[in-house]
């Protein structure tokens, strides 16, 4: 895919339980950029957000924003399709 949305959590979801979870305070339309990252995945490129995502699993591998790295226990994923509506 050519273009995802990624969504950026204050908690990794694996250590907090579901109903204290809150939403993300931030999103990121990114689009491919063609080149693949060091992870061996495709990076995508918007809003200052850098990722690269795994197009088999949709796992975000590696990520910055405003060109630093997520804070400890900060999360991102890529939103489904309930989330873009």
């Amino acid at each position: 895919m050519d273009e995802y949305e990624i969504l950026i959590f204050p908690y990794n979801e694996q250590d907090m339980p579901e109903p204290d979870r809150g939403p993300a305070v931030r999103s990121a339309r990114v689009q491919r950029t063609g080149e693949e990252g060091v992870s061996g995945h495709p990076r995508y490129n918007g809003a200052g957000v850098q990722a690269e995502i795994d197009p088999d699993t949709l796992a975000v591998e590696a990520i910055t924003i405003d060109g630093a790295h997520l804070p400890d226990g900060w999360s991102a994923r890529v939103a489904d399709a309930a989330e873009t509506s």
